[in-house]
């Protein structure tokens, strides 16, 4: 690494930029003052060794913060959880929002804030949120006799969840051009203004069909930069699977490729279970499960994925 000026400008290694120049000040006092003494000369290149010694641990603690910003910049901010309601009618959707308390409870429990942007679509921040909610991807089926069956035949039905990680700056940037967007009134509880102002915000991206709804916001444009956030997000997941895809043979080791579409998990209420067919363990205890006990389950995948001895799911489990 070479120094900059620059560096100055950057509060968080400012000091070090200034001890590297005045070292270099330092340095070259020492050549001016040598004059035609061999002595001096022999002085002032110990000296000038010792300062470029310091100089390079210097370039190495700076580019070790700027790693770090870097990192820190690049890592989410939060993480947005999409639901939708699969296979099973009424029963998918009630799951779904099931699903959703679920995560809005171990939030709760991890002490991080959530917000609901759009019905089934959940904003959670804090410390670890995505690195703890990222292996959720994927279909979540359900087993058990719904309320309204009075035959008291087990279904089957389906809700997927989509992780979607909102950064400080987006990995991928969007042309105005590419967007349609469209403006309605925001449903639900939030005061005389809800159903006054047309607040919610729809956007859709042409080339890809992706469209987000972004309703949460007191504002028009709160909500058109909440759903840009996500929109950003989209096309990142939707670049990942891709890439996924392409490269699917040495993913295999990993937990699965992070599509919406792969079934990761089924809770089964009559057998009081959960499994999850990525690694292939389960839990018992639904209802404690479902209050947002999820701490177990998450250390597992997390376990497993830093081990990189997980698989994704057969279709016939």
């Amino acid at each position: 690494m070479e120094y900059s000026t620059d560096f100055k400008k950057n509060f968080a290694i400012a000091y070090l930029a200034e001890e590297y120049e005045r070292l270099e000040k330092e340095a070259e006092g020492a050549r001016a003052s040598v004059g035609e003494d061999p002595d001096l000369a022999g002085m002032a290149a110990e000296d000038e060794a010792r300062i470029r010694a310091r100089q390079t641990d210097i370039l190495a603690e700076i580019e070790q913060i700027l790693a770090k910003e870097k990192e820190e910049e690049a890592a989410p901010i939060s993480v947005v959880l999409e639901l939708r309601a699969g296979a099973g009618g009424d029963e998918a959707s009630i799951f779904a929002h099931e699903l959703k308390e679920m995560y809005q409870k171990y939030a709760e429990r991890r002490g991080w804030k959530t917000r609901v942007i759009d019905d089934l679509t959940l904003e959670v921040a804090g410390e670890g949120a995505y690195d703890a909610l990222r292996y959720e991807t994927g279909v979540h089926r359900v087993q058990r006799v719904p309320l309204t069956e009075k035959s008291g035949r087990i279904h089957t039905s389906t809700a997927s969840v989509a992780v979607l990680p909102i950064r400080a700056k987006p990995k991928f940037e969007i042309k105005s051009d590419d967007i349609e967007m469209e403006f309605s009134r925001s449903g639900g509880a939030g005061g005389q203004n809800v159903n006054k102002v047309e607040t919610a915000v729809r956007l859709i991206h042409k080339p890809t069909g992706i469209d987000v709804r972004s309703s949460s916001e007191r504002s028009q444009l709160a909500n058109r930069e909440k759903a840009m956030q996500i929109l950003s997000a989209k096309l990142e997941q939707l670049h990942d699977e891709k890439e996924a895809r392409e490269h699917a043979a040495e993913r295999k080791e990993q937990i699965g490729t992070g599509d919406r579409s792969e079934k990761i998990r089924t809770y089964n209420v009559l057998q009081d279970r959960l499994t999850d067919h990525r690694i292939k363990e389960s839990w018992h205890n639904l209802p404690k499960i479902m209050a947002g006990d999820l701490d177990s389950i998450v250390e597992a995948l997390q376990s497993a994925a830093a081990g990189g001895g997980v698989g994704a799911a057969s279709d016939d489990e």
